[in-house]
């Protein structure tokens, strides 16, 4: 559908740059010159005042003294490109400029008043560009008599290491412009992408909406702070949790790009959470006041210190039921994981599948699994049997009698399950404990069939079990204290992170990503950006191991449908409703890499 991130072409330059005007050297203005010196361009700093100005060189100097000391740089290069770089108070002094890049404060009437007089002194060829974040493009070029070569050019902050900047083209932008502007920014080693003008540009859209929704979490106390950061960093592989990632980006300014989206938008996914305004009015900003969802050494310290809401070591869940055989139902790839953790952990495990070559079929994925470590010398033979002789199959539940504890990891079928544990509530011992490991269905409708409801809780295990450290320990409004303690404990006797909520569509993990994957598929719906260019914004801007359509194409858009439905099913909330393209993939089977064809066509590869 799309071409892929390595073969999409940047655009041919028609014109030849040679002097950059950036105004305003604030950290992030003072890297942007820095970027450009760089690559041998001149460069013009505009600063309000002397003060300002040395304050920028101090900037530069700091910056290419830490790339002198990782060994990026010499010393003489390192002079070289700040000797490119010629700091003044007037505006005049850009005259020659090619292209002139603003970064000043996110005010429209400052950055209006530096267009309106850049207009009078540049040439009618020059390129008048925005940092801005979250300002309207469009309204910062009515401030000019040439809102045809105005573009927005955001860089990521450090711009001399983030590689992502988003084009911003509005209405009237001229196509050579934003031609040219690519062009230049390949020239850097940066990864332009294109996008329409709206607040929040791609990433911050996708970003923010999805910080608002966790922090909206941690507000409603369905899980403490760090559950929420824990799932998403162990189940999605992110290199924050939300909320940390709120502290260190700024209360205030997550506050501020969400108002500012939600004004030109009106969605009310995009509304700021109450929390945040009075966080913000609270003076907790996050990591530069020391204090946030978090509470830091010192301000502007990465370093997290206990408060009284960090949990304690006496607050370590203890087994209050001893768990020595379990059971696991199924014989797929996830249950197959789970036997083999369970029984690489020694404890004695029962499969029960529906036929013999099918329960064969565990042990022999169990089997292959070592052959592999034992060929990288991670396992060996001994350890490979020893694992095997605890596992044990068969084609009958009633030889779950005795066990402790009994997984069920069949088919996300509602009915399928609720029989199944009706047969279970029948067959296992008092007191055995029975999970669900299903990632989207209400676990309550399992328990209540059951006349142990108390007993009855989620264990989502993310897939492959065998390596994914994330497991969601789910409770309804039935399961017993003593059942959820034992169930997180038994996690980390397994070398799992358990995380604890309560039972709701979506637990965690996936109650924060899909509505990120969907609005981004409504991003791509309404022409906004590419595929390639969204993908390419959240794992070079956010740092995300995949970006959105990659990830719909692996996990399977009919799953990630399913999902997205009972998200909206259970929340109501009219942002969460599919996107009518992802519905529209499914209809025609373009389900992702498994019919190899979904959000891009993998049938070539």
């Amino acid at each position: 559908m799309t071409t892929s991130p390595e073969t999409a072409a940047t655009p041919a330059a028609s014109r030849d740059f040679t002097t950059i005007g950036v105004v305003g050297l604030g950290t992030m203005g003072a890297g942007i010159a820095e970027v450009f010196a760089r690559h041998g361009f001149d460069v013009v700093g505009v600063e309000l005042d002397d003060e300002g100005a040395a304050r920028g060189r101090r900037h530069l100097e700091a910056s290419t003294g830490r790339a002198v000391a990782r060994g990026k740089l010499t010393e003489e290069e390192a002079a070289e490109l700040v000797g490119r770089i010629r700091t003044t108070t007037s505006l005049t002094d850009l005259a020659g400029a090619d292209l002139v890049i603003e970064a000043v404060v996110e005010s429209v009437a400052t950055k209006q008043q530096i267009f309106r007089e850049l207009d009078s002194i540049v040439e009618a060829s020059t390129i008048l560009a925005t940092n801005t974040s979250s300002l309207s493009v469009t309204e910062l070029s009515t401030a000019t008599s040439h809102p045809g070569r105005v573009v927005g050019i955001h860089f990521f902050n450090p711009a001399p290491v983030q590689r992502l900047v988003e084009v911003v083209r509005t209405v009237v932008t001229d196509p050579t412009v934003l031609a040219d502007v690519q062009a230049v920014l390949a020239r850097l080693g940066k990864s332009p992408v294109v996008c329409g003008d709206k607040a929040g540009f791609i990433a911050n859209t996708l970003l923010f909406g999805y910080l608002n929704h966790a922090a909206a979490m941690f507000e409603g106390k369905y899980a403490s702070r760090e559950d929420i950061d824990a799932a998403m960093r162990f189940g999605c592989g992110y290199p924050m949790g939300p909320l940390a990632l709120l502290d260190l980006i700024g209360l205030d300014t997550a506050y501020e790009i969400l108002e500012t989206m939600y004004r030109q938008g009106r969605d009310r996914l995009h509304a700021p959470t109450p929390i945040l305004k009075q966080m913000v009015t609270a003076g907790l900003l996050g990591r530069k006041t020391g204090r946030g969802f978090y509470t830091y050494e010192a301000p502007d310290s990465p370093t997290v210190v206990p408060d009284a809401a960090t949990p304690s070591a006496d607050d370590a869940a203890q087994l209050k039921h001893d768990i020595r055989t379990v059971g696991v139902v199924g014989t797929g790839t996830m249950a197959a994981g789970i036997v083999e953790v369970f029984a690489k952990s020694g404890h004695d495990v029962v499969c029960v599948g529906r036929a013999e070559a099918k329960v064969e079929g565990v042990r022999a994925a169990i089997t292959k699994n070592f052959d592999k470590q034992i060929q990288r010398g991670r396992a060996t033979e001994e350890q490979k049997s020893e694992v095997l002789a605890r596992v044990s199959g068969s084609t009958s539940l009633d030889d779950l009698a005795q066990v402790d504890l009994v997984v069920e990891a069949i088919a996300e079928d509602l009915a399928i399950k609720t029989t199944l544990f009706e047969n279970l509530d029948e067959i296992c011992r008092p007191g055995a404990i029975l999970a669900t490991t299903t990632s989207s269905l209400p676990i309550i409708e399992m328990a209540r069939v059951t006349k142990r409801p108390q007993d009855v809780i989620g264990m989502h295990f993310f897939n492959p079990a065998t390596i994914m450290r994330l497991v969601e320990v789910v409770s309804t409004v039935a399961t017993d204290d003593d059942v959820a303690e034992t169930t997180r404990a038994l996690c980390a006797k397994i070398g799992k992170v358990a995380v604890s909520c309560a039972d709701r569509a979506g637990f965690i993990v996936n109650a924060l990503l899909f509505p990120y994957l969907n609005d981004a598929v409504k991003m791509l719906e309404a022409h906004y950006a590419t595929a390639d260019d969204i993908d390419t914004a959240m794992k070079q801007g956010c740092a995300l191991p995949m970006g959105p359509f990659e990830l719909l194409d692996v996990v399977g858009n009919d799953v990630s449908l399913a999902i997205q439905r009972e998200l909206y099913l259970e929340f109501r909330e009219p942002g969460f409703a599919p996107a009518p393209l992802l519905e529209h993939l499914v209809t025609a089977g373009y389900l992702g890499r498994k019919t190899k064809r979904g959000f891009r066509d993998y049938s070539t590869r």
